[in-house]
């Protein structure tokens, strides 16, 4: 632009290799930051049940999609008064992995005075967590009001959690509250965890191993293309999208016949980080030193 001085184009980096591991059982939730090519922060994905929007205008609660959490709206009752999840299979909800505000379990809440069970969802060993109900009653530019209760009505509790303006959103506990588990806005890029993917086909909620992407990250998925040969234009015909699992957990394959995964071959990503810099990444492996699963192994190149 006129009177403005050009700035040094940014020399192209080299391949880097990173080998992240989940633990057994996928346990583990891995924050990972692009541009200094490190984990920011790693935390037991059990740590949390709900994540609020932290933002002054936001409103959204979600699920700890990491342990298949789900709930099944009640309406406007009586949270004092026993319920229970018969007959409720056809309205019960998970949230959608790319976060859109109309496919998220809890929906838009506000003002419906309704009551929601949580299931509360599945430990890393596979244990059953319970199942609670809960009732979202306001929320502001600095908290959220909530009470939650026993299935019997027994147990009311009241809380306030306070939104953490320094990240995109607010992990919390029934037991032990407010959590500092998601990173603060933009130290971090992806997220390595299981997440909670709805196959439509089969109307199945399934736990899944993959990518997930903060809200200042976009992801485009180059298809059909030498991963050497990939640069900035390829954003052209595979445009920046910015849902959640843009990236996803389809990078790999399963074969029932070697009971073993594979990286899909010619795929690969173009990823714009916090700062604006743009990465082609691309999966090298999903097994670790030792052969275990939940290790995937990627290259990153800056373009």
């Amino acid at each position: 632009m006129k009177e403005e001085l050009p700035a040094p184009r940014a020399p192209r980096g080299d391949a880097r290799s990173t080998q992240l591991c989940l633990g057994a059982g996928y346990a583990n939730q891995i924050w990972f930051d692009l541009g200094g090519g490190m984990v920011v922060s790693e935390n037991p994905r059990s740590d949390w049940d709900l994540a609020f929007e932290s933002a002054p205008e936001g409103w959204r609660v979600l699920l700890n999609g990491a342990r298949l959490m789900s709930v099944w709206p009640l309406g406007p009752v009586d949270i004092t008064v026993e319920h229970d999840t018969a007959g409720l299979s056809a309205i019960r909800r998970v949230d959608a992995a790319s976060l859109q505000p109309d496919s998220l379990a809890f929906g838009d809440w506000r003002g419906a005075n309704g009551v929601f069970i949580v299931d509360m969802g599945v430990s890393a060993s596979g244990e059953f967590l319970g199942l609670r109900k809960l009732k979202l009653l306001s929320v502001s530019a600095s908290a959220f009001q909530l009470e939650w209760a026993n299935l019997d009505g027994s147990g009311l509790t009241s809380a306030m959690v306070s939104k953490d303006p320094q990240r995109a959103f607010t992990c919390w506990s029934f037991a032990t509250g407010v959590q500092p588990i998601e990173p603060l806005i933009g130290a971090w890029d992806l997220c390595f965890t299981q997440y909670t993917h709805r196959f439509e086909t089969y109307s199945l909620d399934y736990l899944v191993n993959g990518v997930l992407s903060a809200a200042t990250t976009r992801i485009a998925r180059v298809t059909g293309r030498d991963f050497a040969s990939i640069t900035v234009s390829d954003t052209l015909a595979f445009p920046l999208r910015a849902e959640r699992n843009a990236i996803g957990y389809d990078w790999k394959v399963y074969s029932f016949e070697t009971s073993s995964y594979s990286i899909v071959p010619d795929l690969a990503f173009i990823v714009k980080d916090a700062e604006g810099y743009l990465y082609k990444l691309r999966f090298i492996e999903f097994y670790g030193p030792q052969g275990q699963t939940g290790c995937p192994l990627f290259e990153t190149v800056l373009l």
